[in-house]
């Protein structure tokens, strides 16, 4: 495929003046011909019109071929009760896209500076998160009683578990392996031996 749509999402604060300079960088990249669709989006969207993620990009971000995402925030720009607008965009588009697995990938490349005084053969690994469970399945909901209790439940599920683990043995396999060895390997980093909700991912 050498055409691709992109819906473009540039944000807020530096977002906007950021993705200028992305678009222009594509545009003269060469490659794929690349058709950019702009929506907006953000604290700003909201603080002029009381909706920080509209129905057009919600509609438009699952057709596109890709997203193209800039940054979102404004420390001044809050909900009536206090909270951030952030989460209503991220929770929203990660729920509109099913992006399950929020992936960061961490390497130290050679010569770079670091504060670590042994680091070996050097690092490369990837963290691998959920993305919609946990505490993110219960945002928008949750209860705030008084001035005294506020609540937010856990949720994991043994579908969403066992979906995240395969996509990492499937990453894991494309991989050249740690540093040290080449070995490759996929821990889990959980707390079943003391909470429940992480069981299925044990």
């Amino acid at each position: 495929m050498s055409h691709y749509r992109i819906a473009v999402l540039p944000g807020d604060g530096i977002g906007p003046e950021v993705m200028d300079v992305t678009l222009k960088i594509l545009r003269e990249a060469g490659g794929p011909t690349l058709d950019f669709t702009s929506h907006e989006f953000g604290e700003a969207h909201y603080r002029k019109t009381g909706d920080a993620f509209p129905k057009a990009a919600v509609d438009d971000c699952p057709k596109a071929d890709a997203v193209l995402f800039g940054a979102v925030g404004l420390p001044d720009v809050r909900t009536p009760d206090g909270t951030e607008i952030q989460p209503v965009m991220m929770v929203g588009l990660r729920r509109a896209l099913d992006l399950y697995a929020a992936v960061r990938p961490i390497k130290l490349y050679p010569g770079g500076p670091t504060c670590l005084k042994n680091v070996g053969k050097g690092i490369d690994f990837i963290l691998i998160r959920e993305n919609l469970e946990g505490l993110f399945a219960s945002y928008g909901g949750g209860c705030l009683v008084g001035d005294q209790l506020a609540t937010d439940s856990i949720i994991i599920t043994r579908t969403r578990a066992e979906r995240i683990v395969e996509y990492a043995f499937h990453l894991t396999k494309k991989r050249k392996g740690r540093p040290l060895d080449g070995k490759r390997m996929v821990r889990c980093v959980d707390k079943a031996n003391i909470f429940r909700r992480f069981a299925f991912f044990r």
